[in-house]
């Protein structure tokens, strides 16, 4: 079963693969990370590490029993009791719920372990999957946008 942690150092090799399998998967809804992404994993690794303990961000990973990360659900740029949310789901576990139950396993989170009172997210307008989980976990519309020069929404939600 599917279990949401917390990111630790211990993590990197299994989310580096992660990303790499799914990085094509990903590019065609997300802006891809770039290949400087992936050239300078370790230390990008430290530095959202150094976030976390700060208190800045809280960055999850969702793994399987064998310890392969099947997921992201990430926490962004904590201020003043919101935070900005961000998922990402592998193909081979999409369209099964994972992305809908980790994001209200981390909404769940950011309201009683974290102490946050809202989140904000964005998506593509043209990305149904994930607009679908936004609007199942309590999320609503509140603005047109763009993300990365295509139509996207704006997203809120009170804890």
């Amino acid at each position: 079963m599917p279990e949401l942690q917390l990111l630790r150092l211990d993590h990197a090799c299994a989310l580096l693969r992660f990303e790499r399998e799914n990085r094509a998967y990903f590019a065609a809804s997300v802006p891809d990370r770039g290949d400087d992404f992936f050239a300078e994993f370790d230390a990008r690794l430290g530095a959202l590490l150094v976030e976390q303990e700060a208190g800045v961000c809280f960055f999850h990973v969702v793994v399987d029993d064998e310890g392969e990360v099947l997921g992201r659900v990430n926490l962004l740029d904590v201020t003043a009791g919101s935070a900005e949310l961000g998922y990402r789901i592998a193909e081979r576990a999409a369209g099964r719920g994972l992305a809908t139950a980790s994001v209200r396993e981390v909404c769940r989170l950011a309201s009683r372990a974290y102490g946050l009172t809202s989140l904000t997210a964005r998506t593509t307008v043209d990305n149904a999957g994930s607009r679908a989980v936004l609007a199942r976990t309590g999320f609503e519309v509140t603005s047109e946008i763009q993300l990365a020069g295509r139509p996207g929404l704006g997203f809120v939600r009170n804890l």
